[in-house]
């Protein structure tokens, strides 16, 4: 039985954002070598509509790198490789046999990865009022920099970091060089396949969600796709599993894309949705923004207080 990489069981079964770090590789512990630390930033699922976005760091020496990563294993931009080759690399770097034996190939290189779930990536950008919310961007900065700052404070002293970038590359680097002075970054688009040291962290973050998303499935002879909106598989898993509360697990689907909340609205394949009406809209919307708070009034014949009358 092929085990399963540790940054996946550690965000199995929960709905909320998990991170794994890798042990730190005996020549860093241990101050073996001069060559500087280097490390890289790269994710993996931004864009669908299902699963976790997982964000991926590398880190080794850049002698490590020089002399074994590049002229040994094939790593690259993990979307151009193919789904056996990147599992492959990964197994190498936490258990070569895949039987669980723990045996390391790829021994010089430490990573860890943070899997931000469904629930809140949704709950991040839905939060109330709209001032507050956590956009996908702000996310992802944040995790980024939880993640240098966790290997920091186990004592790992990082000379330079490559970061796949997310949003405007200048502003985003000037945001970590104001965290982390005394680190010297460089954020580019494409960084994924111009660093190998974020190609490794590319395909760490790739992995683990795929695998991820595939032990999310109800049974193995289920089909999710992709995850993406535009994948016809996902979507037609989204049409067939849709219910008429709450349509999809919390757990496996991103509430808050508009793919998701137009399905919801138009109820397109019709199967009845119940209709919901958030707090949050119904206090929002002209009609009541417009009136005044008074004492609820009651209907004379039923005596009942309804919602509207309360609000109105």
């Amino acid at each position: 039985m092929v085990s399963l990489p540790p940054t996946v069981l550690t965000s199995l079964g929960t709905l909320h954002t998990k991170t794994y770090y890798s042990e730190i590789p005996e020549v860093i512990k241990n101050g073996v070598s001069s060559s500087p630390v280097i490390l890289g930033v790269d994710e993996a699922g931004r864009g669908p509509v299902m699963g976790p976005m997982v964000y991926g760091i590398s880190y080794c020496t850049k002698e490590y790198q020089d002399t074994v990563l590049i002229p040994k294993y094939a790593f690259d931009d993990s979307k151009k490789l193919t789904d056996n080759i990147r599992r492959n690399l990964f197994s190498k770097m936490y258990d070569q046999n895949g039987d669980g034996t723990g045996e390391i190939e790829i021994d010089g290189v430490g990573y860890a990865t943070t899997a931000i779930t469904p629930v809140d990536i949704s709950s991040g950008m839905l939060r109330y009022p709209p001032s507050q919310n956590y956009n996908l961007n702000e996310q992802a900065h944040d995790v980024t920099m939880n993640l240098i700052q966790g290997l920091v404070e186990k004592g790992v002293t990082i000379d330079h970091v490559y970061v796949d970038t997310v949003g405007p590359p200048v502003s985003y680097q000037k945001k970590l060089e104001t965290r982390f002075p005394n680190i010297k970054f460089t954020v580019a688009k494409k960084a994924d396949s111009l660093y190998c040291v974020v190609s490794v962290a590319s395909v760490v973050a790739k992995v683990t969600r795929d695998i991820i998303l595939e032990q999310m499935k109800s049974n193995e002879n289920e089909i999710l796709g992709s995850g993406y909106p535009s994948d016809p598989k996902t979507t037609a898993w989204l049409a067939k599993n849709q219910k008429q509360l709450f349509a999809w697990p919390q757990s496996l689907v991103r509430f808050s894309w508009q793919t998701c909340q137009t399905l919801i609205k138009e109820d397109k394949h019709k199967i009845g949705m119940v209709p919901i009406e958030w707090e949050e809209d119904y206090i929002n919307s002209k009609k009541n923004m417009s009136k005044q708070w008074t004492k609820p009034k009651t209907d004379n014949k039923k005596k009942v207080i309804t919602l509207d009358n309360w609000f109105l």
